[in-house]
């Protein structure tokens, strides 16, 4: 059950939040002034805190400055029988969840125990899946073609150059995009991932682009693309190589206009999107097969980026095995599990056609279907996807 922490001079406000609070099932420790209550922060971990605003030696303004330096994602909900705009203005920007008048209206207050605690969750939860997502993203070995691709993008980054990355399946081309746009000065802005692919040609304008209501048949509202949500970030287009002809012609002209007009509609929106693209395909050769426009390439491929196969870094499996063991033991709920050194010599000598995603699989088979430390021999018996 949450515990929650109330400073306040006055008993009979203790108290009676005291009691309100318990009655709900709550956890609660009770503090008389400012110094106390930070003496208790510091040695106990609170899901809550009350804090009255004026108080002897210390006022509660002070306290929230202390806490929120202390425990920056502490969640603190500031009460006043002397409140103003300006003084609850003043409490949210220092990092107060809410501010509540006295006298505390128990509905009120319930309902901001309950929005708090829930954002206190939420919270939670989000730092797990960013760092998860952050674990899986990672980008993973020591080789110099992984320490020159590093570098080129540590470099290409921070700018707001468009990026063409190439690669054969499984090499992690997400992984460099995510990259690039996480050390990118626009990584405050959203990040739109378009899989070109995915989309029936038919669609992918209206995808990309947006659409009006009543723009044709099945339009029965009006929709924003994915070049307006990225407004202000980036977008991804990967698999940019299978989009359509006339998608195509529209990407360009976003790209050479900076603004973009929905399908059904005759009115120019500017967009400001940084782009990177994505492709398995020898875009020049699509050229010369008429499948892909010259200049787009051309606009694309401002700073183009080859991301290395795993067989031109074996060197790089050591690293990445433990990597993967790590990630799919902790998914699986199961003790870490190792690999033996004539286990990674074996994988090494795979020719990897899928590349990283095609060595992640192979790994997550044999960590379910093996023992605790995993031999040459599982290597041998179970990399084939035909081991059956």
């Amino acid at each position: 059950m949450a515990k929650i922490l109330i400073i306040d001079d006055e008993r009979s406000i203790r108290n009676a939040l005291k009691d309100v609070l318990e009655f709900e099932g709550y956890v609660i420790e009770l503090a008389e002034d400012g110094m106390k209550g930070l003496e208790m922060v510091k040695s106990v971990k609170y899901d809550l805190i009350f804090c009255d605003i004026k108080m002897p030696n210390m006022d509660g303004v002070e306290v929230l400055t202390k806490i929120r330096e202390e425990i920056p994602d502490q969640t603190i909900v500031m009460i006043s029988g002397h409140g103003s705009v300006d003084t609850a203005v003043e409490c949210i920007k220092k990092g107060a969840f809410d501010f509540i008048e006295k006298p505390l209206d128990l509905n009120r207050l319930l309902v901001c125990v309950k929005n708090a605690l829930d954002h206190k969750t939420l919270v939670q939860e989000t730092k797990v899946l960013k760092k998860k997502v952050a674990q899986k993203m990672k980008m993973v070995g020591e080789s110099p073609a992984m320490i020159h691709l590093r570098d080129v993008i540590e470099r290409v980054a921070p700018t707001d150059a468009r990026v063409l990355i190439t690669g054969e399946n499984g090499t992690g081309k997400e992984v460099v995009a995510r990259t690039l746009y996480e050390l990118s000065n626009r990584a405050s802005g959203a990040f739109v991932e378009v899989n070109c692919a995915a989309i029936p040609s038919e669609l992918i304008e209206s995808e990309l682009f947006g659409h009006e209501k009543g723009a044709f048949t099945s339009a029965i509202k009006q929709r924003i693309g994915k070049f307006e949500q990225a407004d202000g970030g980036t977008i991804f287009l990967d698999e940019v190589g299978d989009m359509s002809l006339p998608a195509q012609t529209k990407v360009l002209r976003v790209l050479q206009e900076k603004e973009l007009t929905r399908v059904g509609s005759d009115k120019s929106i500017k967009v400001d999107v940084r782009v990177f693209a994505a492709t398995n395909k020898d875009l020049k050769k699509e050229i010369q097969n008429g499948n892909f426009r010259e200049d787009l390439y051309h606009r694309l491929s401002v700073i183009p980026i080859h991301v290395p196969p795993l067989r031109d870094r074996l060197e790089d499996i050591p690293l990445l095995v433990e990597h993967f063991s790590q990630i799919i033991c902790e998914e699986q709920g199961i003790p870490l599990k190792t690999f033996d050194a004539q286990a990674i010599e074996e994988l090494k000598k795979f020719t990897w056609s899928g590349n990283i995603r095609e060595l992640r699989n192979v790994v997550e088979r044999v960590i379910i279907l093996c023992g605790k430390t995993i031999s040459a021999e599982d290597v041998k018996m179970y990399a084939s996807p035909n081991f059956l």
